[in-house]
């Protein structure tokens, strides 16, 4: 036992350790290890304790081939995905955190290493195998081998994305002992059906305590009835427009080279766990970050399909594309109505950094939470205002600085700071934006998203200054904008309920006017060189959108910049789906012109109409969609409903 000595991993000196032959239990728990030498040998050990350390890596465990039992718990930088390293590596574990893994272990080392050979051995054979001439250089395999390590690293998918990390990892490994020096596809290993069956994502991990925070995490949801009637796959786009089911794209235009298909609808925010519960309304969802990880830094090469969604008391990280809910966060009388993601780079031990995603999420207590949701872990919360927040957004440009827009007609600027690896953290006020009604939407302007924000109101839409080189720490408003009326005349009191930038310049904001959608250019309607506080300004309006007749608010909208998408529900549950490409280029083409560029009212491309749902024998109907997000390649649709489901689709 050489537990509670303060152990740094220095102290584990490998002269001494491989002496100990013999050795076959070691307890290192409670000590300030971040990582194993690779050199310790002990060449018998079967048991070894590692709680409470700071451990970051498992992979050098694999120098003890004969562990049996192994638990690390309160390391709180290991992840589902080191569980999965070790069951890999460690071929005769059997415990791991106090749990039998041996079921599931198996299913790693055979059934995940056969698919994932599978998918490398085919990515290989249609995006590379023809790149490498029939006499080849070393320089050329090296070459290949470097390209192809990369791509498969990035393409081949497999599993829920909580697994992504050891699924690339894997990946790597397999892509070496892949062509090309070996080119033949392995043949396929006859494997028994339950286990194919097996697709297990369990932690071997019990749920990380709250140790004091109100709130908890469950990986564990009920399952769900809620079933939508079943259509087969039609790739056709001629005969898919002519045979329409309730679950099918509709179009107003010629057929695109865009459909749609509903992958799962969840029924996971229900109040106490209840499959009766279709009364929770679900409010505001966003994908999470992808960390770091060389070409997958570009949302447009990869995204993550990670989804956080908000509604009731709780908050779900759900997998898109297996529909598996990862997460749940609970906070008894709560209502959660908004989230934001953030990166933080925090120091973990020995002065090195590590990136991390921090989830807020926020609602009608008043109260921001925050969550390291890679550590199961609510580490604080900040109390920002006395009244509901509507919105929450963090600034792209300065990863602590987080903006709420409450109830209390004020939309504070915050600095969470960033916490230590005792989770201590200093959280501050920079800034009191002063609102003349409730914001409901805010959004940063892209190309100065440190000096001003925009703000979608009760009473209307609004600018303020942000910079911080300003001494005033509270500020009004320094612009609101005009908007034609149902007569034609221009106004500025209604409610702005919807409100997103569809690129650097244009605005695309929701009014109360009915079945009114607008798009207007930022830097044609307000100049940033103009002096004076709470000017009005008449927006200068690029063209209408057409959408629903229905005056019912709080129906709100979103955009997705890198396809010049723009996705808002309806009251019947349907999403109205508008490809505006074409249209961007001629209004870039046109900047500078102060005259607007008014376009007939746009028809959506397409929409996407609720399905024929039943859940417990009983139709879904009288569905609103609170609202709907694409991940930034637009592959998955999330669709928040005012009748407790997330609906899922993907696009094909």
């Amino acid at each position: 036992s050489l537990s509670k000595l303060q152990l740094k991993t220095g102290d584990l000196d490998p002269r001494l350790f491989s002496r100990l032959r013999h050795l076959q239990k070691l307890d290192l728990s409670d000590n300030l290890l971040d990582k194993f030498p690779n050199s310790l040998t002990l060449p018998d050990l079967r048991v070894l304790n590692c709680n409470n350390n700071k451990l970051e890596d498992v992979t050098a465990l694999k120098q003890f081939p004969l562990l049996e039992e192994l638990t690390y718990e309160n390391n709180v930088y290991l992840t589902l995905n080191d569980d999965y390293k070790v069951m890999f590596l460690l071929q005769n574990l059997r415990l791991l955190n106090g749990k039998d893994i041996t079921k599931l272990a198996k299913h790693v080392r055979r059934v995940n290493s056969r698919k994932l050979t599978s998918k490398v051995t085919a990515h290989w054979e249609k995006f590379f195998r023809d790149q490498l001439p029939e006499k080849y250089t070393a320089e050329q395999v090296k070459s290949i081998k470097k390209k192809f390590l990369k791509s498969v690293q990035t393409n081949v998918v497999y599993g829920p994305s909580a697994l992504s990390e050891f699924t690339r990892w894997r990946v790597g490994d397999i892509s070496l002992t892949c062509p090309p020096v070996n080119s033949d596809p392995e043949p396929e290993e006859k494997v028994d059906e339950n286990e194919e069956e097996e697709e297990s994502t369990e932690s071997p991990r019990e749920a990380a305590k709250d140790k004091g925070q109100v709130g908890d995490f469950s990986s564990s949801i009920n399952n769900v009835r809620v079933t939508a009637r079943k259509r087969k796959r039609n790739r056709s786009k001629t005969r898919s427009c002519k045979k329409r089911s309730k679950t099918q794209v509709t179009t107003k235009e010629e057929p695109e080279d865009v459909s749609a298909e509903p992958l799962h609808f969840l029924q996971c925010h229900s109040k106490g766990n209840s499959r009766e519960d279709f009364k929770t309304q679900l409010w505001s969802c966003v994908f999470e970050p992808l960390l770091d990880s060389g070409a997958r830094k570009d949302p447009i090469v990869n995204s993550s399909r990670t989804v956080a969604t908000c509604g009731g008391e709780s908050v779900c990280l759900i997998d898109c594309e297996t529909g598996t809910v990862l997460k749940k966060y609970k906070v008894a009388a709560e209502e959660f109505f908004s989230v934001a993601w953030t990166t933080l780079t925090m120091v973990i031990s020995n002065s090195r950094k590590k990136s991390h995603n921090i989830l807020a999420a926020a609602g009608r207590r008043g109260i921001v939470k925050l969550i390291h949701v890679a550590a199961d872990f609510c580490y604080g919360e900040i109390k920002a205002h006395k009244k509901p927040i509507a919105t929450v957004c963090f600034s792209p440009t300065r990863e602590t600085h987080l903006f709420t827009a409450s109830y209390d007609k004020r939309i504070a600027l915050w600095d969470i700071g960033i916490p230590d690896c005792d989770y201590n953290f200093k959280a501050s006020q920079l800034l009191v934006l002063e609102v003349l009604s409730i914001p409901l939407r805010i959004a940063l302007v892209p190309t100065c998203p440190d000096q001003y924000l925009l703000a979608g109101c009760e009473g209307g839409c609004f600018a303020w200054n942000i910079k911080l080189d300003k001494e005033q720490r509270r500020r009004p408003f320094e612009a609101t904008f005009q908007f034609p009326d149902e007569d034609g005349s221009m106004t500025t009191l209604h409610r702005v309920d919807g409100l997103a930038f569809l690129n650097d310049d244009v605005v695309v904001s929701k009014s109360s006017k009915p079945g009114c959608i607008y798009l207007w250019s930022w830097s044609r309607s307000f100049d940033t060189k103009g002096k004076g506080c709470q000017r009005t300004i008449a927006a200068v309006i690029l063209a209408e959108l057409e959408w629903s007749t229905t005056n019912m608010s709080y129906l709100t909208l979103s955009t997705c910049p890198a396809k010049d998408y723009v996705f808002c529900g309806d009251e019947k549950g349907s999403v109205w789906m508008y490809n505006l490409s074409s249209y961007t280029t001629a209004w870039s083409s046109a900047k500078g012109k102060r005259s607007p560029l008014q376009e007939k009212r746009i028809p959506p491309a397409q929409i996407l109409q609720w399905p024929e749902l039943r859940a417990n024998g009983e139709q879904v109907t009288e569905v609103l969609v609170n609202n709907v997000v694409s991940d930034p390649t637009f592959t998955y649709l999330v669709v928040l409903t005012s009748v407790n489901i997330t609906a899922i689709w993907k696009k094909s």
